[in-house]
C-alpha cells in the first residue's frame, strides 16, 4: 500500500432531500438506509482503507459532527477530523484538508470524495481510484472520475470529454466541458452524443497540483490557508481553522478551480455508482417486491393494493397502506412525509416550509 496516497473525505452536508431520517442533528452520511448494519460513512471509510494506510484517511466535516465520526468511526484520531466552524462549500474545506495534508507530506496523492456514496463495484471502484492516484502523482494534472451513463437523468452534473489523453495513461480524457443538471432533452442529446459522463463528485490530484491551482484560481483562498501551514497538524490549528472560514468565500471546488482549469482529466468509469441524492435513489438500490415496493425496514409494514412506493419507518411503527401507487413514506421520530415520488424533488421546499412555520424544531 503506498504510503504516499491520502484521502480526504468530505461528510459535512445537512441532506435535507431525505428529511424527516436526515435532520441537521443527525443527516444522512450517519445512517444505514439499507439497513446492512453500516452507516454511509462507515462504508465510505472503509472502501478507502483498501487504498490507503488507516493513518492517511481524513474526514472533513461540520464540527457538530465530530462526537459522531468517533462513534462511528472510534479507530480515527482527532488529528484526523477536520472540524469546519461554517458551512462554506466544498473549496475551502477541500483547501483546508490539502494543506493539512501537504504540510505532512509534501509528495502526496491525494483522493477527494464525499461520504454519501454507494458502490456497487468494490474492486471496480479500488481499481479505477488506485489507476487516478497513480496517474496524479506523476503529472501535474487534476483527475476527476465520470460515471458512464444509462439514462438521461436530470440530477446529475454533465463532464463533457475530448479525444485527448493523458501522455502517461490512455484512458484519461482532456475535460472540455462541465455542465450543471440539465433539462430532460439536453440530457438526452448528452446521452446520444456519446461524449458526456456523469460528474461523480470525486477528484484525484497530488498536493502540489491542487495547491497550485487555488493558488492560479482562487488566489485569496490559497493566502488564507497558507498563512496558517505552521499551525496546521498542531494544537493551534483549530483556533486558526475557526478564524480561516470566516475569511473564506462560500464557493464550490467545481466552480472555483475544476470549470476555469486547463489541466483537468476524466477517468471514464462503471462500478455500480449513485450519489443517493434523493428518496428515488435509495428507491432504485433498495430491494422491491414483486409489485415493485421498496420498504426499509420491513417487519411491520402491511401493503393492500398498493406499488412502486418506497417506505422507510422504524422498525417498531406499525404501517398499514391501501390503494397507494408511486408514492414515497418515510416517518421519523413522529414527523411523517407522504408525497408523490414524480414530486420528490420538492422534498427541499416542504422542509423550507416547515423551517418558516416552525423554526428548527422539526428541522
Amino acid at each position: 500500500m503506498n504510503k504516499d496516497f491520502y484521502a480526504l473525505i468530505m461528510a459535512g452536508g445537512v441532506g435535507s432531500r431525505f428529511w424527516p431520517v436526515s435532520r441537521t442533528e443527525y443527516p444522512k452520511q450517519f445512517i444505514d438506509f439499507f439497513g446492512v448494519g453500516k452507516t454511509l460513512i462507515q462504508s465510505t471509510y472503509e472502501r478507502f482503507l483498501q487504498i490507503c494506510p488507516p493513518e492517511n484517511i481524513f474526514i472533513v466535516t461540520n464540527e457538530i459532527y465530530s462526537d459522531l465520526i468517533k462513534t462511528q468511526i472510534p479507530e480515527i484520531t482527532e488529528n484526523q477530523i477536520l472540524a469546519e466552524p461554517l458551512l462554506r462549500n466544498t473549496a475551502p474545506c477541500i483547501a483546508y484538508g490539502c494543506m493539512k495534508i501537504s504540510e505532512l507530506n509534501p509528495n502526496a496523492t491525494i483522493v477527494v470524495a464525499p461520504s454519501d456514496h454507494t458502490i456497487a463495484d468494490m474492486p471496480g471502484f479500488v481499481s479505477s481510484i488506485e489507476q487516478s492516484l497513480s496517474a496524479a502523482s506523476g503529472n501535474d494534472c487534476l483527475i476527476t472520475l465520470g460515471i458512464k451513463p444509462n439514462r438521461p437523468d436530470t440530477g446529475y452534473g454533465y463532464i463533457q470529454h475530448t479525444d485527448h489523453v493523458l501522455n502517461t495513461d490512455k484512458d484519461l480524457h482532456k475535460v472540455k466541458t462541465f455542465t450543471e443538471k440539465p433539462n430532460l432533452e439536453l440530457a438526452k442529446s448528452f446521452i446520444q452524443s456519446g461524449d458526456f459522463l456523469w460528474n461523480a463528485g470525486i477528484f484525484i490530484w497530488s498536493a502540489k497540483a491542487i495547491l497550485k491551482s487555488f493558488q492560479k484560481y482562487l488566489p485569496d483562498m490559497y493566502e488564507i490557508f497558507s498563512s496558517g501551514r505552521n499551525e496546521m497538524n498542531t494544537p493551534r490549528e483549530k483556533a486558526f481553522i475557526n478564524n480561516a472560514y470566516f475569511q473564506c468565500t462560500n464557493i464550490s471546488i467545481d466552480f472555483g478551480i475544476m470549470e476555469k482549469a486547463e489541466n483537468v482529466y476524466v477517468l471514464p468509469a462503471d462500478f455500480g455508482w449513485s450519489d443517493l441524492g434523493t428518496w428515488a435513489s435509495i428507491y432504485e438500490m433498495a430491494d422491491k417486491d414483486y409489485v415493485g415496493n421498496a420498504v426499509i425496514p420491513s417487519d411491520q409494514v402491511i401493503m393492500f393494493d398498493s406499488s412502486n412506493c418506497m417506505v422507510n419507518v422504524p422498525k417498531d411503527k406499525l404501517v398499514i397502506l391501501n390503494g397507494l401507487h408511486d408514492f414515497i413514506v418515510v416517518e421519523n421520530n413522529n414527523m411523517l412525509l407522504i408525497c408523490p415520488r414524480d414530486e420528490e424533488q420538492r422534498v427541499k421546499e416542504f422542509v423550507a416550509e416547515v423551517k418558516s412555520r416552525f423554526g428548527n424544531k422539526y428541522i
